[in-house]
């Protein structure tokens, strides 16, 4: 499997909170050669079970990471064929202007984003952004032809395609988290070398920015021994304080805080050193607003481990990282998965 050609396929299939039907299905004939234990639940969650060993007791592992992107909902369609959208997730307005999108009607119709030119918006008002609520999508057709093709409540997305970079970097939508999907295909891969006695759930959560709510009933019917997320966090760039932001291509992100068991980032942290793998640690006082903190708090609790991609421009069409991040972090994931057995799990319990 080549990294760079899986995560090409998942950021530029549409796939936003509620409608992940697209990227599950696709996600589901990239997994079929690791196993054919693949459901996709009631909710919508892709769940794949991939056992390894051949003791009969063994941990139960859920490795979860989301499928969903933040889009639009179409709310009004204006006279002349305008449409008028609402946010699904945090969409910033600021960069949504002139964008290309297309629309997910009767059939997928490309439109771009459009509001007042300059020269007809007041002094004060040219010097700010264009709120969501002042921008349309143009189809470029009637308003009859686009009442036959469009509804109220269908949904739009960004029209972006993978942009490579240099030094193993690249841009694209929905990298967030996408390039999390990705990295668990890569820990699969690493596993095929590795000897190890686990059941492995796979998960392809739905609706993570809008609540986590893929996460809180996939985690509750599993019931894992252990749970991973997989997600992405701020990438350095210029204007952002230094801890606030992770360096590109230095090592995959371990979280630590409330929401992580410590026993769980002592064996990423060990791991990583052991197996000489770069890394990095981003500390929580709270909540980390990622799946972790569904699956933690599933049920009696679940000892959960978190670990984030670097990534620049966050909820934008062009969402940056190195894919080396990728890799190493899905190695990272198996070798730390390899060190995972039942007294381990039993010591979990002896927090």
């Amino acid at each position: 499997m080549h990294t760079n050609n899986q995560l090409v396929k998942l950021v530029e299939t549409a796939g936003v909170s509620g409608y992940e039907q697209r990227v599950q299905e696709q996600l589901k004939e990239i997994l079929l050669p690791f196993t054919q234990d693949i459901k996709i639940d009631a909710l919508g969650n892709l769940i794949a079970k991939k056992t390894y060993g051949s003791k009969k007791h063994k941990p139960k592992i859920m490795i979860a990471a989301h499928a969903d992107e933040i889009g639009f909902m179409v709310t009004k369609i204006e006279p002349g064929g305008f449409l008028r959208v609402t946010a699904i997730g945090g969409v910033d307005p600021r960069p949504v202007l002139a964008q290309e999108v297309i629309v997910h009607g009767q059939e997928d119709i490309l439109g771009i984003f459009g509001a007042k030119p300059p020269h007809l918006l007041s002094p004060a008002d040219a010097k700010k952004s264009v709120p969501l609520d002042e921008l349309f999508i143009d189809l470029g057709r009637t308003e009859a032809e686009v009442k036959e093709l469009v509804q109220v409540g269908d949904v739009a997305t960004i029209n972006r395609k993978y942009i490579p970079l240099l030094n193993s970097c690249a841009a694209a939508k929905a990298m967030d988290d996408r390039a999390g999907i990705v990295m668990m295909l890569e820990m699969l891969n690493e596993l095929e070398k590795l000897r190890v006695n686990v059941d492995i759930y796979i998960v392809s959560t739905i609706q993570e920015e809008v609540g986590l709510r893929g996460a809180i009933s996939s985690a509750y019917g599993i019931l894992p021994d252990v749970g991973f997320a997989i997600d992405v966090t701020h990438g350095e760039m210029p204007g952002v304080a230094a801890d606030l932001g992770f360096e590109l291509g230095k090592g995959v992100v371990i979280g630590y805080g409330p929401n992580i068991h410590k026993n769980i980032y002592n064996l990423l942290t060990k791991t990583a050193k052991e197996e000489n793998i770069a890394y990095q640690l981003e500390v929580s006082q709270g909540p980390t607003g990622t799946d972790a903190r569904a699956i933690q708090i599933t049920q009696a609790g679940i000892a959960t481990g978190l670990l984030s991609i670097p990534l620049r421009y966050m909820h934008t069409s062009v969402e940056t990282l190195s894919t080396k991040d990728i890799k190493n972090g899905g190695k990272l994931l198996a070798y730390t998965i390899q060190k995972i057995d039942n007294s381990f799990v039993e010591g979990l319990r002896c927090y």
